[in-house]
């Protein structure tokens, strides 16, 4: 192996024009110059490898039917991939585990007064679309919802968030014995009929406003790529700001036969029934709504005057559900390590979907494809990575991230243990590389960004189109030069809404979330309609982007398996977690309540001086020892600098969790509590005082700064540990 690699590094050497030689190429964090030249080579061998053409075979294969989890299509899929995987040479098998999952057996949505109506609940099949009409296709409903039979006054909620409920309140409006009706948008669908429950509704009826999702934004589907009037969004209202997984095994891994809740006793398994409808099926309920006129800001683009209610409308709605535990099939590829096989390099995209699903998941799912035959080929060629890696098909997503966190649950000891990181993708389309993640990644994914070509052709790198396209964004003036002067892409907090989240926010795995989008507008998620004709005709038609996140995402998981030193970075963390705690401290003084006083946050910044300053000296350390020769950098691997710097996101981990949902244990990030998949930072803190819990608040801010202060404890002992092994001392 060794021989073909200096062999090949020779060739490319003297084929290149010495013109070339002269231009020095930026360094690879974490390798050291010994390295670099190799790396790099292995690099353009892998990005040379993903092909659009493949991408859209992978998609018209596996969207030709729909692949709902614990249907035949999903397992279909499964074998599909399984089958694929392994004619590349991949060690691939199917690891099996089991979840809770309902299906729709009645559903009744019906206006009886002052008026009768009786709702489709249905899309219907388009010409165009060859897949619109397949056979096999879940209905429409909320996975989840609770059976009932119901019969009650309507009260138009607005988003339905617990700001619409005080407005509500100030209309002297009570929905107590209500059925509400709430527009998608604003918050995840999860969260509305949450709320309606805490204030006493009955039931929940969840609709797609144009304004939001349709002919408001622009064409609709077929003429355009926005959704149609009788378009639906499907999808879980499991309480998963609770916990995601199997609602009968809440922190350990489903298997057959295994400890389980009864249902009845399952916290995230909703109490009210809540149904899903279309424009079309909302028009008549809105219509025949009266009482105060809606706020202008409650108001969609349906052709009628938005009143509140309640009443004289009443609905019946009647559901019930076939609760049936099935079968998940996760499909898992290892690619075993040579140096340090129990150093964890994780990938991951889910493969199942509500209906064909080629937006969602498919699109990320055809790029994993394509990142594994990459790194066969790699394999072929006698290239082996010196950590493990591992690369997953997960199954059940859809449902309430299922599929990852039942393995993640079942794994738990071998992943705290061994897992580096875990790189996700879900969806992806055509625009801009979006990155986000743990904050100690942020300067290794920046590197990896400026190192793969744009999609579009600009002969920028995607880093490149990315920082160009936030400038043209930003305000002109002030804000616009600040974006322009970042030498870097900040990343994005992540809260939750795809498989990252067992690992991030229960196991502290630090995690990456990517994928191209914000040039191909709609309009179809969760419906029939998220077909091969629509993302070949509105989305990466081209599959250019497709190819794009296979290289960014292939180029990570080489640089993170191959890495002299793990290229963990410091700096940016303490800077962000600057930033969060500002807003804690705005927050505290626009609403600390009566004579509560602002929060006193010095525990906090004192911790982050230290981190501040022990990333500075880590810095410098790190860029010796990318110098230093074979035998230094030995030392410090066997010394645990590599151990020691994945477990750093660790130091995040509060083991009694946040409160009122103690699945989740970072203290840095999480899911709103009544955001459902956006996050909130430093969520102990901030959501005490959202809540009004001032004295959680209170609680938690020595625990966050102690785990600063263990986070920078870690960082000086890997700069010591650096600093020793390249001959400077201690």
């Amino acid at each position: 192996m060794l021989f073909r690699i200096v062999t090949l590094t020779m060739l490319v050497a003297f084929l290149v024009p010495p013109a070339l030689h002269s231009q020095q190429e930026p360094g690879i964090r974490g390798f050291t110059t010994a390295h670099l030249t190799a790396q790099r080579l292995l690099e353009r061998q892998f990005r040379a490898s993903p092909s659009p053409d493949r991408l859209r075979e992978y998609m018209r294969e596996i969207t030709r039917e729909p692949h709902h989890a614990g249907g035949p299509g999903s397992r279909r899929v499964a074998d599909y991939l399984l089958t694929t995987f392994r004619s590349w040479g991949l060690d691939a098998r199917i690891e099996e585990t089991e979840a809770l999952l309902s299906f729709p057996v009645e559903r009744v949505v019906e206006l009886v007064a002052p008026e009768r109506y009786v709702a489709t609940l249905k899309e219907p099949a388009v010409a165009a679309d060859e897949d619109s009409p397949d056979e096999g296709q879940l209905p429409t409903f909320n996975a989840y919802a609770a059976d009932g039979d119901v019969t009650a006054e309507l009260v138009y909620v607005n988003y339905g968030l617990p700001e619409d409920y005080e407005q509500l309140r100030k209309l002297n409006i009570d929905v107590k014995g209500k059925i509400v009706l709430a527009r998608y948008g604003r918050s995840w669908r999860g969260i509305k009929p949450k709320v309606a429950w805490e204030h006493g509704a009955v039931g929940c009826l969840i609709f797609s406003d144009p304004r939001d999702d349709g002919f408001f934004q622009g064409d609709s589907y077929t003429e355009g790529a926005w959704r149609p009037e009788h378009g639906v969004q499907r999808g879980s209202v499991m309480d998963m700001p609770i916990h995601p997984g199997d609602p009968l095994t809440p922190g350990w891994g489903s298997a057959a036969g295994g400890r389980k809740l009864a249902r009845a006793d399952a916290p995230t398994l909703l109490k009210i029934p809540v149904q899903p409808i279309s424009a079309a099926d909302a028009l008549p309920l809105l219509r025949s709504l009266r009482g105060p006129v809606a706020p202008e800001s409650w108001r969609g683009a349906l052709p009628v005057t938005y009143h509140v209610g309640a009443g004289p409308s009443r609905v019946h709605l009647k559901l019930k559900f076939d609760w049936a535990i099935k079968p998940l099939h996760n499909v898992i590829v290892r690619i075993p390590g040579t140096v340090s096989p129990d150093e964890w390099i994780i990938s991951g995209n889910h493969h199942d979907a509500w209906v064909s699903g080629a937006s969602d998941p498919t699109s990320g799912t055809a790029a994993l494809m394509e990142t594994a035959r990459g790194l066969a080929g790699l394999l072929k060629s006698g290239w082996r990575p010196k950590r493990t890696i591992v690369l997953a098909a997960w199954d059940g997503e859809e449902w309430g991230l299922l599929g990852s966190t039942e393995w993640a649950e079942t794994h738990r000891d071998e992943l705290l243990a061994k897992a580096v990181a875990y790189i996700n993708s879900d969806s992806t389309g055509k625009g801009w590389l979006g990155m986000s993640g743990s904050h100690s990644l942020q300067a290794f994914i920046n590197e990896v960004a400026r190192d793969v070509d744009d999609p579009r052709g600009s002969g920028k790198s995607v880093l490149e189109a990315r920082k160009a396209h936030l400038v043209e964004q930003a305000s002109p003036g002030p804000e616009r030069d600040g974006v322009a002067a970042r030498a870097a892409i900040p990343l994005g907090a992540l809260g939750s809404g795809s498989d990252y989240t067992v690992f991030l926010d229960h196991l502290q795995v630090a995690s990456l979330d990517l994928g191209f989008g914000g040039d191909d507008g709609g309009g179809v998620y969760h419906s029939i309609y998220d077909s091969f004709y629509w993302y070949t005709t509105f989305s990466d038609g081209t599959f250019a982007h497709g190819a794009a996140l296979s290289r960014v995402a292939g180029t990570a998981i080489l640089r993170l398996s191959n890495a002299d030193v793990l290229p963990f970075e410091f700096e940016a963390t303490a800077a962000t977690l600057r930033q969060y705690v500002d807003e804690i401290e705005k927050l505290s003084a626009s609403g600390g309540g009566p004579g509560r006083g602002p929060l006193e946050t010095a525990p906090i910044k004192a911790a982050l001086g230290r981190l501040s300053k022990a990333a500075v000296v880590y810095e410098r350390a790190l860029a010796r020892i990318a110098k230093a020769d074979d035998r230094r950098v030995a030392a410090a691997q066997s010394a645990g600098i590599n151990r020691l710097l994945y477990s750093t996101e660790r130091a995040f981990r509060h083991e009694a969790g946040l409160p009122r949902r103690p699945w989740f244990k970072h203290l840095a990030y999480a899911p709103g509590f009544y955001t459902g998949y956006g996050v909130k930072t430093l969520p102990g803190i901030r959501e005490g005082l959202e809540q009004d819990h001032h004295d959680e608040a209170v609680a938690f801010v020595p625990v966050v700064a102690a785990a600063i202060s263990r986070l920078a404890s870690e960082v000086d002992r890997a700069a010591g540990l650096l600093r020793k092994s390249a001959g400077q001392g201690d």
